[in-house]
């Protein structure tokens, strides 16, 4: 599992990574011969999302520190950048916070003559990336969508669709996400609609069909516990994170344990590696965004969190671990867009299924 670092441990880790970067000549033609004079990488990253081993062959290969911090949400991302940062050179964001950022001025551009390895970015993934397909501003990280995980032992009969949250005869044993644009996102995609849409009636009814017929049968809303809660068997069916279910969940509980995402659809992300305006390590931070699209290094990081390699073509043929999803299972998923002055409609709604009931 990974871990959660301290902001000044972040410091510390990042700086690792930035010598790493430096100067050296890499034989699969990562950033090698740009000069680096700095020997921190300062990281700001989804909890759950790089594994420790390729940020230690980062600093060892380049001979710097990586200091690596986490968040749980683009929200929490976004707020602390606006109360200031902490330094940070690279961010993490999904894609409608990124389109966010760049209309507030808050990326560099990129620099694409500093990477090499953007060839082996899958062309798919780009043109899903509405808001920065030429990658002015964002370079994909992974290609994904939340989605239901089972015990099978608990619940051997089920349907693989949004649906299940209905079942009463699971009431108390169910969880969704804390999230409000992906659970009204699942609704709407269970009903038919856009995940994007601005239409008050068919956001009123994802609405009505949560607080009627999933709601009530809900432990509760859970961004953070939801893994935990499923190992211990206190939850029978969560929605959220295959990574975070499978990094919490015991071997025997993993036989067990079936992870899908429902055939209507739902809300997608494609989070990207994004370099902060006036960042200090830009150099290291290229170095850092070509390092992952290496493919040995993108097929080690989507095999450790059971990921395909969504993002990286070539990765896909060195992968050693089949994935928890597959790529099939994203062909009906939908990148959540800014939606600007229309997120109060998602808001006014989330309210009254948070509050109001």
């Amino acid at each position: 599992m990974r871990k959660n670092f301290t902001p000044a441990v972040l410091w510390a880790v990042m700086s690792v990574m930035l010598i790493a970067f430096g100067g050296c000549a890499k034989k699969d033609g990562t950033a090698s011969g740009q000069a680096q004079s700095s020997t921190r990488l300062y990281v700001y990253n989804w909890t759950y999302y790089t594994p420790d081993s390729i940020l230690r062959k980062f600093e060892q290969e380049y001979g710097v520190t990586v200091v690596y911090d986490t968040f749980a949400s683009n929200e929490e991302l976004y707020a602390k950048l606006l109360a200031g940062g902490t330094g940070y050179d690279l961010v993490f964001p999904s894609g409608d916070y990124v389109s966010i950022m760049v209309k507030q001025g808050m990326l560099e551009k990129i620099d694409k003559s500093k990477l090499r390895n953007l060839g082996n970015i899958d062309p798919v993934v780009l043109q899903k990336a509405a808001y920065d397909p030429a990658m002015d501003y964002a370079v994909p990280y992974y290609f994904g969508a939340a989605g239901i995980a089972v015990n099978t032992a608990r619940v051997p009969a089920y349907e693989k669709s949004w649906s299940i949250f209905s079942r009463e005869d699971l009431r108390g044993k169910m969880t969704m996400l804390d999230d409000m644009r992906e659970v009204l996102g699942d609704a709407l995609s269970f009903l038919g609609y856009s995940v994007n849409t601005v239409n008050p009636a068919e956001i009123a009814a994802a609405r009505d069909l949560i607080n009627t017929a999933w709601k009530p049968n809900l432990l509760k809303f859970d961004a953070e516990a939801f893994g935990k809660g499923f190992a211990d068997e206190d939850f029978w069916v969560v929605q959220g994170y295959a990574e975070v279910v499978y990094e919490e969940i015991s071997d025997e509980l993993k036989a067990h344990t079936v992870f899908f995402i429902p055939p209507e659809g739902g809300p997608a992300y494609i989070d990207s590696m994004c370099i902060l305006k006036g960042a200090k390590n830009i150099d290291l931070a290229y170095t850092f965004i070509d390092f992952i699209h290496r493919p040995d290094i993108y097929a080690e990081f989507t095999d450790y969190f059971g990921f395909p390699a969504t993002a990286n073509i070539p990765a896909r043929a060195l992968k050693k671990v089949t994935p928890y999803y597959t790529e099939e299972e994203l062909l009906n998923v939908e990148l959540k867009d800014d939606v600007g002055e229309n997120l109060q409609l998602y808001d006014d709604a989330w309210l009254t299924i948070r509050v109001g009931g």
